[in-house]
């Protein structure tokens, strides 16, 4: 096999991978949709009951009735919250705005702060865009809702504050910054996109915590490096995908992690 067709089959092999993730999100949110309208028809139904608990006491601020999930969760990380689950409707910020600059970007998660070191001079867009919605809160309690954990792709993924994978900032962007070679180092801080390499960009990004190669010929827009804090996703890796319907190295996390909040400075030379 030639060194062309080997590209061809690991690229059809990735696009394969990217439609089963793209179908499972799909189905989360529709079984998400299901349990909404269920929920409102147990709530009229039990309505006697919720009212003669609320009526008999207030509950403690902060306190559940629900079970504990902390079984799992890993030592030192704190249970995520429920996520917001609403996306945004903004505007695509001025890649001007971050040219020729880098930040400092500190993702405070329930299992610790990851550090990220963004480079405005070769991808001023998506830095931009980072700047923006780090600005606006719009990852306030977001979950990283994938993980991948098999070779050739070990990546984190997080950014969507609807937990799904199809939330979006409102707008997209094109890639820039990618490497040639599809090869993607520990520590990378790229985006994620949908298969339009024009406009697929929006608030989605993925931390490769293990060397990983992405088959794309327009490839993904690296815009950073992790400086602190990758033991913590590789912490979250070790403990696997969570079981799920198709696949046991991609799916959502075992260990659930979320972005609580994020804030950006700017690194002064």
């Amino acid at each position: 096999m030639t060194r062309k067709q080997e590209r061809a089959r690991a690229r059809r092999r990735w696009e394969k991978q990217q439609a089963r993730t793209a179908q499972r999100s799909q189905d989360r949110a529709r079984r998400l949709r299901v349990l909404a309208v269920v929920g409102v028809v147990l709530a009229v139904v039990a309505g006697t009951a919720v009212l003669g608990v609320t009526v008999g006491g207030s509950p403690t601020p902060g306190a559940s009735s629900t079970p504990s999930t902390a079984s799992t969760t890993l030592a030192g990380c704190e249970l995520p919250p429920k996520p917001l689950g609403t996306a945004a409707e903004l505007d695509l910020p001025s890649a001007k705005t971050a040219a020729g600059k880098t930040y400092k970007a500190t993702l405070s998660t329930n299992c610790g702060d990851i550090v990220l070191r963004l480079d405005g001079t070769k991808a001023p867009q998506a830095v931009a865009s980072f700047l923006q919605l780090a600005q606006q809160q719009y990852w306030k309690d977001s979950p990283c809702h994938r993980l991948t954990t098999a070779a050739p792709l070990k990546v984190l993924q997080c950014g969507d504050p609807t937990g799904t994978g199809q939330g979006t900032p409102g707008y997209g962007f094109g890639v820039e910054n990618a490497p040639k070679d599809g090869t993607y180092e520990r520590g990378t801080l790229a985006m994620a996109r949908t298969n339009d390499p024009k406009k697929g960009n929006g608030g989605q990004f993925f931390i490769v915590y293990g060397k990983s190669s992405l088959p794309d010929p327009d490839g993904y827009t690296v815009f950073g490096t992790v400086t602190s804090g990758l033991d913590i996703v590789d912490k979250v890796a070790a403990q696997g995908v969570a079981p799920n319907d198709t696949s046991p190295d991609d799916g959502p996390p075992a260990a659930p992690i979320s972005i609580l909040s994020v804030a950006v400075t700017e690194e002064k030379s």
